[in-house]
C-alpha cells in the first residue's frame, strides 16, 4: 500500500539517478519549473487552493520518477571511478544483511563493519576492504585477516556504482523504480536480480 512516505526517484535529464525525494520536495521542484519530464506510475494527486479567477482547484500529479535540470555534479557521479560515501546502512544492504563469514542473516543491530585487511595491518576504511559481519564473527576475527583467523570470506567486497548506491539507500523501492535503476547497474552487478525476490505484494521492496 502506498502512503505519503513513499519516495520519488529523482534523475537528471539524461536519466541518471540522483537521489530519493519526498512528495513535498517534488512539489517544490514542479512549482520552481525544474521538472523536465516524469515517468513511472502515478503516486499522488496533490490538491491545492482554488484559483481566484476561474474558481478551479489546482491539482498536481506526481509520478514515481521525475527528471530535473541536471548539474555537473550529476554527470560526475555517473563516471567511472566515482566512489559513493561509505556508511553502515548501505554496506549492510550491499551484503544483503548477511555475515560474510558465517553466512547467516541478521538484523542491523547485530551486524558490524569488518575490515578484511585490518586497519592495524595498514588496511583502509573503503568499500573494497569492508564487509558485513555479525558481531560474534567480527570479535573472533579481531585484528587478523581472514586467512590469519582461519575464516572463509564468502564474497569479495565491491564498490557500488552511483546507481547501485541509490538503490542501497532506498526505502520500499517500487517495481518501476527498481526496473529503472537496474538498467543503470553493471551487467555483473550482484544487486541486479536481488529485487526480484524482495518485492512485496504492492511491488515495493522492504525498507
Amino acid at each position: 500500500m502506498l502512503t505519503l512516505s513513499s519516495q520519488i526517484l529523482r534523475t537528471d535529464v539524461s536519466g541518471m539517478p540522483l537521489d530519493w525525494i519526498t512528495y513535498q520536495d517534488a512539489v517544490r521542484l514542479y512549482y520552481s519549473e525544474q521538472v523536465v519530464y516524469a515517468c513511472g506510475r502515478l503516486l499522488y494527486r496533490i490538491r491545492g487552493g482554488n484559483n481566484a479567477v476561474t474558481g478551479l482547484r489546482s491539482e498536481l500529479e506526481l509520478n514515481s520518477i521525475i527528471a530535473t535540470e541536471g548539474s555537473i555534479q550529476a554527470s560526475l557521479k555517473g563516471r567511472n571511478g566515482y566512489t559513493p560515501p561509505l556508511d553502515n546502512k548501505a554496506l549492510f544492504r550491499r551484503d544483503d544483511h548477511l555475515c560474510m563469514y558465517c553466512g547467516n542473516h541478521f538484523a542491523s543491530s547485530s551486524l558490524s563493519r569488518d575490515h578484511v585487511t585490518p586497519i592495524s595491518q595498514h588496511g583502509h576504511d573503503v568499500w573494497n576492504n569492508v564487509v558485513t559481519a555479525c558481531k560474534r564473527c567480527n570479535n573472533h576475527k579481531a585484528g587478523r585477516t581472514p586467512e590469519q583467523a582461519g575464516m572463509e570470506l564468502l564474497a569479495i567486497p565491491f564498490i557500488p556504482t552511483h546507481a547501485e548506491y541509490i538503490y542501497l539507500k532506498g526505502r520500499r523501492i517500487l517495481a518501476d523504480q527498481m526496473e529503472f535503476l537496474r538498467a543503470h547497474f553493471p551487467r555483473s552487478s550482484p544487486l541486479r536480480d536481488r529485487q526480484v525476490r524482495e518485492h512485496g505484494a504492492d511491488g515495493a521492496g522492504p525498507a
